[in-house]
């Protein structure tokens, strides 16, 4: 049985309208007064992303997942569904992608309720002729922007996960215990490396230390604590207004990294930092096959570990305005299927196949995720899609790749880490990853 995704768009009714621009100096918006935080979102982890080559033209929250969506869908989301309505995307590395999905995806053209999405670009001025140093620089410089806005608490969050929060939630534990810093962190039974670093909680969630990933280096502790549990960080943050122009302007006006550097710091000054824990489904995409298993899911029917098809709680995207699929003669079981794509008897099985992907006669796809292309394009010898006979298996294929006839990609020789991105592909866990706009001749095996 198939499983055809939908896109799910704004309903202006219900969550209104979100305005985006992508300048330094945006316009002056008035809040309502009962809207008291606004939501900072980090397009990119970093310069050096963990799910390379996905990530050669884009960031990470610009890489597509489900067939339909991007990552920071998700992130862009949870807001829209805990009625934050305020929300600044502040992107960076390889960010065209990103820039363009966000402004496209959640702007109405109106300003209804005063609610807005606004995309503030890395930038270089005549006070500091460089990028981003990190997140605790890029929201530094981004100050000016963000003090234009009467917000009491700033929720940061990375734009790269897959969870779904109410951070209403989690604003409401940092409100009850008068808390400057609120850290989200993984429930007690989630104990991996996330990146972000584990935090030690004493009695009533006060953190009183902290450990840096991934060698897990104390970085402070609180003298003669006795410490109750440890705890992976999410990279979750509310960080009330005041607390984080003090922490980035005086107590440490020079640190570059909000995780290791400003969050580390609070404690150390004796902040009220607090935890709140989250015992949901969440992937920090921490590696090519995380970012596989992800997509996998989207093809379950049931005990799905991330809800795609959740109404009640949905994932917003982009709508492309496309036609519904064509599929001619093609047994498709247990797949997602992106819209406006054409499958012509071929064979599919437990893939993800992403928009205007065009399968030709005799194909099989098997436990793949295929991300579709941007254009269509007119039938010849060498169009973008997958050929005629060909055998894709374990696989994930960009956008825009054009595999011919009779093409086998199958990791034929169980490579369990491999780089050939000179012939347009790389292995990694076993998963045959091929590159954007790669061109695979007829009769081709990897």
């Amino acid at each position: 049985m198939a499983l055809f995704t939908f896109q799910t768009s704004i309903n202006l009714k219900r969550h209104s309208r979100l305005a985006v621009t992508n300048s330094q100096k945006p316009q002056r918006h008035f809040s309502p007064p009962n809207q008291s935080v606004a939501a900072v979102v980090f397009g990119d982890a970093a310069q050096q992303s963990r799910l390379y080559p996905l990530t050669k033209r884009r960031s990470e929250g610009a890489v597509p997942v489900a067939g339909s969506y991007r990552l920071i869908d998700a992130v862009i989301s949870n807001c829209i569904n805990s009625n934050i309505t305020k929300v600044y995307a502040l992107t960076q590395f390889n960010s065209t992608s990103l820039n363009s999905h966000l402004s496209r995806a959640y702007s109405a053209g109106l300003l209804a309720n005063q609610e807005f999405l606004e995309v503030i670009a890395a930038y270089q001025s005549p006070e500091d002729a460089n990028w981003f140093q990190g997140t605790a620089d890029a929201m530094r410089r981004c100050l000016w922007v963000l003090e234009q806005h009467p917000a009491v608490e700033f929720l940061v969050l990375p734009g790269h996960h897959l969870y779904k929060m109410d951070y209403q939630k989690l604003l409401e534990a940092h409100r009850s215990t008068r808390a400057d810093v609120t850290v989200s962190v993984l429930g007690s039974t989630r104990d991996y490396n996330t990146g972000f670093g584990s935090f030690n909680v004493g009695s009533g969630n006060r953190v009183i230390g902290f450990e840096k990933e991934p060698d897990l280096i104390p970085v402070f502790q609180v003298q003669g604590s006795k410490f109750n549990e440890k705890f992976s960080s999410m990279g979750i943050y509310v960080i009330n207004r005041q607390v984080m122009i003090k922490l980035l302007k005086e107590s440490f006006p020079k640190a570059n990294d909000l995780k290791n550097e400003v969050i580390p710091g609070a404690i150390s000054l004796g902040l009220k930092v607090h935890a709140y824990q989250f015992d949901g489904y969440w992937e920090d995409m921490r590696s090519i096959e995380a970012y596989y298993n992800a997509n996998m899911e989207s093809t379950k029917k049931t005990n799905m570990k991330y809800n795609f098809h959740d109404r009640d709680f949905p994932l917003y995207t982009l709508p492309r305005h496309l036609p519904p699929s064509l599929v001619t003669d093609a047994a498709i079981t247990d797949s997602t299927i992106g819209d406006g794509c054409i499958l012509n008897r071929c064979s599919i099985r437990s893939s993800v196949i992403g928009p205007r992907t065009r399968v030709g006669d005799g194909a099989v796809i098997q436990d793949s995720v295929i991300m579709g292309s941007d254009i269509y394009q007119s039938v010849h010898e060498q169009s973008i899609g997958v050929g005629e006979g060909s055998f894709i298996k374990k696989s994930i294929i960009d956008k825009n790749v054009r595999i011919g006839k009779n093409v086998k990609i199958i990791n034929r020789d169980n490579v369990l880490e491999g780089n050939n991105e000179t012939n347009g592909y790389i292995i990694k866990s076993g998963i045959v990853v091929v590159l954007r706009g790669a061109v695979f001749p007829d009769e081709s095996i990897l």
